[in-house]
């Protein structure tokens, strides 16, 4: 009989036991935030590639802050576009060219782009040419097939900016991008055209009074109405404002005006100049940009003239945004002093707020030192994971994305040029998160660092985002909810605070979910 006391007493508490473990981890999970739910949920499914892929493709993006827009269209939409204008195509080299072209019959060396629907060979050989898709290594490095694209469909995009626009922006809708920045050359090439016509002058005050006194405020209104009348085009493509609307109406598009920077000097400062006109007088321009590759003959032999243009002109216009192309190269691809000094001198020199790729960081002079003055400086890393792969091989632990973040430098993800890399957003994402483990909470951080480094107008919705994300103080109670008056009448005079307060009900709605 005492057996059996002491065998019920054990059942017992066995039992008491396991109802406290159980109550105890109800009330744990009950006290989790929902930030942490969601947290727990991505850890989860890290070994799930494809539930990974539906969770980050539903993940609030927040900016997408580097994206040129020739490159972020797909080269099926491309194709689309020169047949509309009734361009020919060289079969040899898939370069566009102008009329008149030949039949469509099998070898014609000049057919009609359009004759691509009706030859499939024909088709995925211009899809190949003007993208990476089936891009092997071999004769063509990634480097030179990834920018040998854009003068082989260049021609294609010139009357199409609003459908391109258009078609973009939907796509980052659809991924939870709700800001997106585009380097897009807006003039047409009047500017360089201008420069070269006036003839340099190395004096650059002179050299800028030579330009706005030959033509270059015209250029700059003429410019302004014309982006004005492709984003109108871009909305009515969208159905904007109707019950039909697309999903990119809801997409904030803003625009750095970008300076091809591999011409001579007088092209160059003549499109310098126009980018602090238009960032000075169209709302729709928010900054400038210096692209093309960054180890060809006139970035790498020029740069320091560059930096001097920039430096020069940031005086004349301060309040003007700059975000520069920096550290896209790497060991081999320039001689090792190259390699030293491009991404200090964008910050020192070029003014630069933001740095887009920064990949050759840690060959810098002292590159420690370098990374502890951005982050003292607040200089946002754009990081573009793919481009770096497929244009300079540099991916996973040779990436210096966790060294940034481990020496506080902020960062965002962005997509470069997608529709040239055959990638959006989403893959970026979970380049990210598989290739660095980032946590849950770092994705968020490096999310809320897009809007924070946008250039758009106002005050931020955040007083502290160093060590962590504080709002300013007439708006720390409303985060998640409806905004009192005060936090209300702040949002209504900041911008870039209106789009952060945007972006967190994003989250909140997100998190919801688990």
């Amino acid at each position: 009989m005492p057996f059996l006391i002491v065998e019920a007493v054990l059942v017992s508490l066995r039992f008491w036991r396991r109802y406290l473990i159980v109550v105890l981890l109800s009330a744990l999970a009950a006290a989790q935030t929902a930030e942490q739910k969601t947290a727990r949920y991505l850890d989860s499914i890290r070994r799930q590639p494809s539930l990974l892929l539906a969770f980050l493709h539903d993940v609030p993006k927040g900016g997408d802050l580097h994206n040129h827009l020739d490159g972020a269209i797909y080269a099926e939409d491309l194709l689309d576009f020169a047949a509309s204008d009734n361009f020919c195509v060289d079969r040899t080299t898939s370069k566009l060219m102008g009329a008149p072209c030949d039949s469509c019959e099998h070898y014609t060396p000049k057919p009609a782009v359009r004759c691509a629907y009706d030859d499939h060979i024909l088709y995925n050989q211009i899809i190949d040419a003007w993208s990476m898709r089936n891009w092997r290594p071999g004769d063509e490095s990634g480097h030179d097939h990834f920018f040998a694209t854009f003068d082989k469909f260049g021609l294609a995009s010139h009357n199409h900016v609003a459908e391109a626009v258009a078609t973009v922006i939907n796509r980052a809708a659809r991924e939870h991008v709700q800001y997106i920045e585009f380097m897009h050359t807006a003039d047409g090439g009047a500017a360089p055209k201008l420069g070269m016509q006036l003839g340099w002058e190395s004096d650059f005050g002179k050299m800028r009074e030579k330009l706005l006194a030959g033509g270059l405020k015209e250029i700059t209104a003429a410019t302004s109405k014309t982006l004005a009348e492709d984003d109108a085009r871009a909305q009515k493509e969208l159905k904007c404002g109707t019950p039909d609307a697309e999903p990119g109406c809801n997409v904030t598009v803003r625009y750095l005006y970008q300076v091809l920077r591999g011409l001579p000097q007088a092209a160059v400062f003549a499109q310098i100049v126009l980018g602090f006109e238009l960032a000075s007088s169209d709302p729709r321009f928010v900054g400038l940009n210096l692209v093309m590759p960054e180890d060809w003959y006139v970035p790498i032999h020029d740069f320091n003239e560059h930096m001097a243009m920039l430096d020069y002109l940031h005086g004349v216009y301060p309040k003007v945004h700059i975000s520069l192309h920096a550290g896209e190269i790497a060991m081999g691809f320039v001689k090792p002093e190259d390699l030293s000094f491009h991404i200090r001198a964008s910050v020192e020199r070029g003014h630069a707020e933001r740095i887009g790729h920064g990949v050759d960081v840690m060959l810098e002079k002292d590159p420690i030192g370098l990374m502890k003055e951005m982050a003292a400086r607040n200089v946002l890393v754009e990081i573009n994971l793919t481009s770096n792969d497929q244009i300079l091989g540099v991916s996973g632990d040779d990436h210096p994305l966790p060294v940034y973040m481990k020496y506080a430098v902020p960062v965002a993800i962005s997509s470069d040029d997608e529709g040239v890399a055959r990638s959006d957003m989403s893959h970026e994402y979970l380049r990210a998160v598989e290739g660095y483990k980032l946590p849950y909470t770092e994705l968020k951080r490096m999310t809320r660092q897009s809007i924070e480094h946008s250039f758009l107008p106002g005050q931020s919705l955040w007083a502290e985002t160093k060590v962590e994300f504080r709002p300013v103080a007439a708006c720390i109670p409303d985060l998640a909810g409806k905004p009192t008056h005060a936090c209300s009448e702040f949002l209504a005079g900041n911008e870039r605070a209106r789009e952060q307060w945007k972006l967190e009900s994003e989250f909140a709605k997100f998190e919801k979910k688990f």
